[in-house]
């Protein structure tokens, strides 16, 4: 009996309880892995929580129990926890294929109860070890800073010390130090990388032996990308108009800086006579410099091929991670981009030059967006953007959704009843106004079960507007917000989170189809051929 003594039975108690809720569903279907490690971070969030309340309760001197009656009730307190954990458990598996349910997914009993607290028990333990020994190396600073200064200064000192060290790791400083050592790394090993696909002969081609940049260079995204524009065959069954399209792309070991990056790529544009399409698309990246094949091969069926688009590299890390530890990232990169195409574009002449387009998916939405101020075009705008799955950081997604038209759901919000800003989803929604779209264009495609752009530090400690109200088809009427365990589940959908295309931040083709269709209104298609297509994209993406 005595080992029970060890652990604080508040802590227990509040631990067990978000245990149990965090194994609840929330966006994405989980495997027992990953909710093993969310079920221990938050048990230990519980407990710790329960600690402070309980060390409270002493500060303020109320009653306690003492003796007999306190070790009766720890082992009463002990009975309950492991009922509630058990009962939980034996529902998680549930939980989770209701989940893949509603994403048109089969059923996985994976959630095994026994491994989910095999890892979440251990992982407790270890975090509550480590609490302790950090708690008592924080008592040495006073206890050794005594000998020097008076012993309350000592106290103030060390509870500085503790602070500093705290805002350092949460503010990402040490955190985003380490990711852009790593992201030199990957960008050494991956200009030494054999490219996974062959160089092109085509001189028009961007990495060919007469293009201004340099096939090595590229990275194994931009050789990906300049290579797999869409074919003549796939788009013959649909239009006899095709032309191949253009693509450049300037990875991060294209040149040294960011503006001469972006310079080499509007040199290129101009060797492939790139500004003579119809469409020229000015897309953002994701953190690893990928581009969905997805977004860029329905704009340039729409066209029949007359596309020319560009992107510049900034980054080899994953966009969650970026996003979490740098708000900033990438941002001065697509910033210096724009301003170079865009100063080109603009000083051609209005009749000749092609639409421009902006798009970027993930965090190549939010530094899109943070790519051009509407006071620096409004006197020459460019005609839209296409944002699909902007994190909620990204302002213009927030302002819009923040100031909705009432009565709309956070989820698909309408704004100033479509003037400027749509919103799209799996059900469409580009269309659903009563006001014509304006010259300048915003289309947000954005699912209720993304969990990129759905996240919010808020969610720790306030239930999202997102949960309030009439719920998204693909969103788990059993989903509830419960403080602080909603906020690591969702933690956890935005990095480790998988789901089927159509759903979670996996976008269709069909959904891409249907808001660039939307935005750009190409001419030459009628009900039948588009429908086509769309069947077509829904079956390939």
């Amino acid at each position: 009996m005595k080992p029970i003594k060890h652990f604080n039975t508040t802590g227990l108690l509040l631990g067990t309880l978000f245990f149990a809720a965090s194994l609840t569903p929330t966006l994405l279907p989980r495997g027992e892995m990953v909710q093993g490690v969310i079920t221990g971070l938050s048990l230990s969030a519980g407990y710790l929580l329960g600690y402070l309340l309980h060390r409270l309760w002493l500060f303020l001197e109320l009653p306690t129990v003492s003796g007999r009656t306190q070790l009766i009730s720890q082992w009463l307190a002990a009975a309950l926890f492991g009922l509630i954990a058990v009962s939980f458990l034996w529902q998680a598996t549930e939980w989770q294929n209701q989940v893949r349910g509603l994403m048109g997914m089969k059923e996985d009993a994976r959630i095994r109860s026994l491994w989910v607290g095999l890892i979440a028990v251990p992982l407790f333990l270890v975090l509550k070890t480590a609490a302790y020994w950090l708690h008592s190396a924080f008592l040495l600073i006073p206890h050794w800073s005594r000998r020097l200064v008076p012993r309350r200064i000592s106290y103030v000192g060390g509870v500085m010390v503790a602070v500093v060290v705290f805002w350092l790791v949460i503010d990402g400083i040490v955190f985003a130090s380490l990711l852009r050592a790593l992201d030199r790394s990957y960008q050494q090993v991956d200009a030494l990388t054999d490219p996974a696909t062959e160089q092109p002969e085509d001189p028009a081609l961007t990495g060919s032996n007469e293009s201004l940049l340099g096939w090595e260079t590229l990275g194994r995204q931009g050789r990906r990308f300049v290579t797999n524009g869409l074919d003549e065959e796939s788009l013959a069954p649909f239009s006899d108009r095709y032309q191949p399209p253009i693509r450049v792309y300037a990875g991060l070991n294209s040149a040294e800086t960011q503006e001469e990056r972006a310079e080499l790529a509007l040199q290129e544009l101009l060797r492939v006579d790139a500004f003579d399409r119809s469409v020229l698309a000015l897309i953002t990246p994701t953190g690893t410099g990928w581009i969905d094949p997805a977004a860029m091969h329905t704009l340039e069926a729409l066209f029949h091929g007359d596309v020319a688009s560009v992107a510049v590299q900034y980054s080899y890390l994953s966009s969650p991670l970026a996003l979490m530890t740098e708000s900033e990232y990438g941002a001065d990169q697509a910033r210096a981009t724009f301003e170079v195409i865009y100063g080109h574009w603009r000083s051609l002449p209005a009749d000749v030059r092609p639409d421009l387009y902006l798009h970027g998916l993930s965090l190549g939405a939010l530094n899109s967006d943070r790519s051009f101020d509407l006071f620096d075009i409004i006197d020459d705008p460019f005609q839209g953007v296409l944002w699909s799955g902007p994190p909620f950081r990204t302002d213009t997604w927030r302002t819009a959704t923040h100031r909705r038209d009432r009565g709309s759901p956070a989820w698909l919000p309408r704004f100033r009843d479509g003037q400027v800003i749509r919103f799209g989803n799996q059900s469409g929604g580009w269309d659903d106004f009563n006001r014509s779209w304006g010259n300048f264009r915003i289309g947000i495609l954005q699912y209720a079960s993304d969990p990129i752009t759905l996240f919010d530090p808020s969610v720790l400690y306030q239930e999202p507007e997102w949960m309030q109200g009439e719920r998204a088809f693909d969103v788990s009427p059993e989903l509830r917000w419960i403080p602080v365990v909603t906020f690591l589940q969702l933690a956890a959908d935005m990095t480790t989170g998988a789901s089927p295309r159509g759903f979670g931040h996996d976008y269709s083709g069909a959904d891409y189809l249907d808001a660039w269709y939307a935005l750009t209104e190409p001419e030459g298609w009628s009900e039948e051929q588009y429908a086509e297509l769309r069947a077509y994209f829904a079956e390939r993406y």
